[in-house]
């Protein structure tokens, strides 16, 4: 029965405890990062767009969220990867949409966009694991957002990367430990 107990509390060690624990004020600013962000992006889609009939909250923004408000300096965080890659995904996206557009094909129209945008991606630097989901969501997102064509690529995503990116620039530099973007570099 102890060596039952002692295990157990090695695997819930290991489960909970880290040495690289966020620090609790990291973790403030970052809920506040998120909530900013995210809720500016969602604010204005349920607003201000339901009249145009725009789609501007998209999933891939919340994933960005963790990246840029949660983990600052990861490469995969910075503005050039956040906006090239929701960009350049976007933009594959839409075009194997529009090279595939019978909907018998739209798995392979999806599987295609994500593999070429990781590939644009890789080429250009810009690797953004998000952009992944933007660019299958040209595909097998909704009619709505299909309808677009490239327009989707200016409004909802580089619209909604901007604006991320401005609250992600705003509170990342407010308290004196973060920094956003790292080490200065915008591009």
């Amino acid at each position: 029965m102890k060596h039952r107990i002692k295990r157990t509390y090695r695997i819930a060690r290991y489960v909970i405890y880290r040495e690289t624990l966020v620090d609790k004020k990291d973790m403030a600013w970052s809920f506040l990062g998120a909530l900013l962000g995210v809720g500016l992006i969602g604010s204005l889609n349920h607003f201000y767009l339901p009249a145009r009939d725009n789609l501007f909250v998209l999933g891939s923004f919340g994933a960005s969220a963790v990246l840029i408000y949660g983990h600052t300096q990861s490469p995969l965080a910075q503005p050039r990867n956040v906006i090239g890659g929701h960009v350049l995904s976007a933009i594959t996206g839409v075009t194997m949409c529009m090279l595939i557009p019978n909907p018998d094909w739209e798995w392979l129209a999806g599987a295609l966009a994500v593999a070429c945008s990781i590939v644009v991606m890789q080429m250009t630097k810009t690797v953004h694991p998000p952009g992944g989901a933007t660019a299958l969501l040209a595909v097998a997102g909704s009619q709505k957002i299909r309808a677009l064509g490239y327009l989707y690529v200016l409004s909802p995503v580089a619209t909604g990367v901007f604006l991320l990116i401005l609250v992600a620039f705003i509170v990342n530099n407010i308290p004196g430990n973060r920094n956003y973007p790292a080490n200065g570099k915008w591009w």
